[in-house]
């Protein structure tokens, strides 16, 4: 019945909360800005969860994101659940049409977690100077979200060759008989 000691679904979900953490605290760890030069580096978490909503959006239920995007806000010092909400949100936007993104070449959907990152971003910061609070330089922000589309690519290379996780194909099914 089963090939393995752990579903596939949830050792996925523990892959997933195991990167996060290990992102998170590397975004933690206390360099000066001037050993890691002054360009911001890709939201790499935010490139995680794209990629994996995009090819299996089962591995990633909205509470298992909403959990761990929730942590990085509290421990990034960020205001608690904005970002989570705009990324959550992007997800669910993925998600909601996963039959229409199935089919896209890499292109195409390259250009789609391109354009959720940019409207993520811009509406975090309209929502920061709608309530006036201070927010990073616009030009630093920016560069951080086009390294992040440029990282995407990567990201999504090593969640499929090193993390196996593909889109599936059509006509594929689950344990349980129901198609993906």
């Amino acid at each position: 019945m089963g090939n393995g000691w752990i579903n596939p679904i949830w050792g996925h979900r523990m892959i997933f909360v195991a990167v996060a953490a290990v992102l998170i605290f590397l975004h933690l760890l206390p360099l000066h800005p001037a050993a890691a030069g002054s360009l911001p580096g890709p939201d790499l978490l935010l490139c995680l969860v794209m990629a994996w909503t995009m090819r299996r959006p089962e591995y990633l239920p909205v509470w298992l994101l909403a959990a761990v995007m929730l942590l990085e806000d509290f421990l990034l010092m960020r205001p608690p659940g904005l970002w989570t909400a705009l990324v959550v949100a992007a997800a669910e936007f993925i998600r909601s049409r996963i039959a229409l993104t199935r089919e896209l070449n890499f292109g195409v959907e390259w250009l789609l977690v391109a354009c959720l990152m940019l409207a993520v971003f811009v509406a975090y910061r309209v929502i920061f100077a709608i309530v006036f609070l201070p927010q990073p330089e616009f030009g630093y922000a920016v560069i951080q979200v086009l390294w992040s589309i440029l990282f995407y690519p990567a990201v999504v290379a090593v969640s499929r060759y090193v993390l196996d996780l593909r889109k599936p194909a059509m006509g594929e099914v689950d344990a349980y008989g129901r198609r993906l």
